[in-house]
């Protein structure tokens, strides 16, 4: 008797119907408190407001590495499109479903190297600028040591490699220790391409981003950057890419459609040939820089 393939299509189906509809609703339950609903004092008190950074030597480094704070000036006045909605969410929540199935294998493969290399969370939570300027928890493979600054940028690091798991440089060059964040997108909080997510405490990279309305779009696990410099790009520059890439998105079906498509390429690519990753980032370069000038 030959293999029933039509059974077996018939059983991978209900199987696969059954666990997106699981996981839908495990998504719904989880997304308030992944936007801190029940936890005003960790909202944005700057969410749907246009800003603008305002620098002052008297307050901490932010970091971007700069001294100052956000002001509110307005209102975000932003309505999504018919593709942000409705055609860009579909593709979002079925390519990161599918994502989370075929890609099961390799989360448990870092978990595992992970879990050995350093005992602690396998994941690495961070509060994020999201859609609106809302903050959010992005999930990441923990790639550096628990002894790590949390909420600081890798290139504000004096030394980035002495935080380093054993296992976190081939999953940052592979960009694996992004892979968490599809889960983020299946819940809602981003996109597949957009915006990089800002820290909650890099004021000057949002009020740049400001000034070409890209955080009022979600932000994304890839984004026109990162095809385009990624760790080498300064934050006036990121910023301005992320507005190229805004003004698309919200051109139409057409143009947004077709700016992701360029995107979604650019960065399997950029992946692939592990382009514009700089351990430490545009801090680390300007230090690489000036160590070469007074050599």
């Amino acid at each position: 008797m030959g293999f029933n393939w039509t059974k077996a299509f018939a059983v991978a189906g209900v199987s696969l119907g059954t666990a997106f509809v699981a996981l839908n609703m495990v998504a719904k339950k989880k997304k308030p408190g992944s936007v801190y609903k029940n936890e005003p004092e960790q909202q944005n008190k700057m969410q749907g407001k246009k800003v603008v950074f305002v620098e002052d030597e008297n307050d901490p480094l932010n970091a971007d590495g700069f001294r100052g704070h956000l002001e509110a000036i307005g209102e975000s006045e932003h309505f999504p499109t018919v593709y942000e909605r409705y055609i860009k969410r579909a593709f979002d929540v079925s390519l990161s479903f599918c994502g989370l199935v075929a890609l099961s294998p390799v989360f448990a493969a870092t978990a595992i190297a992970i879990k050995l290399d350093d005992p602690g969370p396998i994941l690495f939570t961070q509060k994020r600028v999201g859609m609106d300027k809302q903050y959010f928890t992005l999930h990441k493979f923990r790639s550096m040591k628990m002894c790590t600054p949390h909420d600081v940028p890798t290139h504000m690091l004096d030394d980035p490699d002495q935080y380093l798991l054993r296992v976190g440089k081939l999953i940052r060059k592979l960009s694996i220790d992004e892979l968490p964040q599809i889960w983020d997108i299946f819940i809602g909080n981003m996109s597949i391409i957009g915006p990089r997510p800002a820290l909650w405490n890099q004021d000057y990279l949002t009020s740049e981003r400001d000034r070409y309305g890209a955080n009022d779009i979600k932000p994304g696990l890839t984004g026109l950057a990162q095809i385009k410099g990624r760790d080498e790009l300064e934050i006036p520059e990121k910023a301005r890419l992320d507005g190229v890439y805004t003004d698309a998105l919200k051109g139409g079906s057409i143009t947004g459609l077709l700016m992701d498509i360029k995107v979604f390429l650019g960065s399997v690519s950029s992946v692939l040939r592990s382009e514009g990753i700089v351990e430490g980032g545009t801090g680390q370069m300007a230090k690489e820089f000036e160590k070469a000038e007074n050599k």
